[in-house]
């Protein structure tokens, strides 16, 4: 979809010297051929950064192949990653080519590379040391010719050290580093990155609602944004939403302000915005799904149901959130 597209092209954009410097280094790791290892927190935008370095390399005509290795059953990542011939398995009724090999002559992007099994990381070294991979059932070696870029939130030095990456393998990849800098190093993108979100959206917004209130830029300055880009993407489009003026203001976003010095607040309305915030903030991350809302609270979904009512936050319909939560 465009909007999507475009807030995706924003993301890397900004003028905090963090986001400065990774486009600075961008620009000259898509010009070399070594592998590149991504580091960067969930949603910070390693994928996106992965793409940038893909399309300003000379393999820029040539596919992007993105893969979440944490994402892929263990039982087929093989086939997925490195392809299968005839016969090889049940099931296998044709010769198919993996991720690997689809990416001839552009780049592979292997996103949490540290969930990868240890006995596939050896042959994924074995290609990166000699540019051929075998398929599953297969005898012969396929040459393929694509660059490999890493990616993990893990820290895979500590990885290496508990056994479960091979310390090889990190190395081989490990040319190359770019670090993506959490949202909360770029407070001086925060603002323009809501605004340009907002416009993004803008098929979502009610037509009365004209834009960020100050006291909700205010909000989005003071919070710490864990779940980073991502995070200020979903609270940017679920105010656009929830929004009942015309301008946005912090509880459309599910932040809280600071109070001003004369008049603190009492302990009580602090336990309550508190409460308030940590629901709004588990609902955001689970999508509005109350099973997993809940496990993320640590409370049962009864209790979860009780807190929604007591704070007036609309429970999500149940006819859209049962398949998901009966799964």
């Amino acid at each position: 979809a465009a909007a999507p597209r475009a807030a995706d092209d924003a993301t890397l954009t900004g003028q905090s010297a963090a986001i400065t410097r990774l486009q600075r280094q961008i620009v000259k790791v898509a010009a070399a051929s070594a592998p590149v290892l991504i580091w960067g927190e969930s949603g910070s935008g390693k994928e996106l950064a992965a793409q940038a370095v893909h399309a300003r390399s000379p393999r820029c005509k040539g596919p992007f192949v993105p893969i979440n290795c944490g994402a892929i059953p263990a039982q087929l990542i093989q086939s997925e990653l490195f392809g299968h011939e005839r016969g090889a398995f049940t099931g296998a009724a044709r010769d198919k080519r993996g991720l690997i090999e689809s990416a001839q002559g552009g780049s592979i992007f292997l996103d949490e590379i540290g969930d990868l099994p240890l006995e596939l990381q050896a042959n994924l070294l074995r290609f990166l040391q000699e540019k051929t991979i075998y398929r599953v059932g297969g005898t012969r070696s396929i040459a393929v010719d694509a660059r490999v870029i890493a990616a993990s939130h893990v820290n895979l030095p500590q990885a290496v050290q508990r056994g479960a990456f091979r310390e090889d393998l990190y190395y081989r990849l490990n040319v190359l580093a770019l670090d993506v800098p959490p949202l909360r190093e770029r407070k001086e993108d925060l603002l323009p990155l809501a605004e340009h979100f907002f416009h993004t959206f803008s098929s979502e917004r009610a037509p009365r609602l004209k834009g960020i209130s100050s006291r909700a830029a205010q909000a989005i300055r003071e919070h710490d944004w864990p779940g980073n880009v991502r995070e200020l993407i979903n609270r940017v489009r679920r105010a656009m939403v929830m929004a009942e003026g015309r301008l946005i203001q912090p509880q459309d976003l599910g932040l809280a302000t600071a109070a001003p010095a004369r008049a603190p607040l009492q302990l009580d309305d602090a336990r309550i915005r508190a409460e308030r915030d940590a629901i709004d903030a588990s609902l955001l991350r689970a999508g509005r799904n109350i099973t997993l809302a809940a496990r993320d609270l640590g409370v049962s979904r009864m209790t979860l149901y009780r807190l929604l009512a007591k704070h007036g936050i609309s429970a999500p319909s149940q006819d859209r959130y049962t398949a998901v939560e009966s799964e």
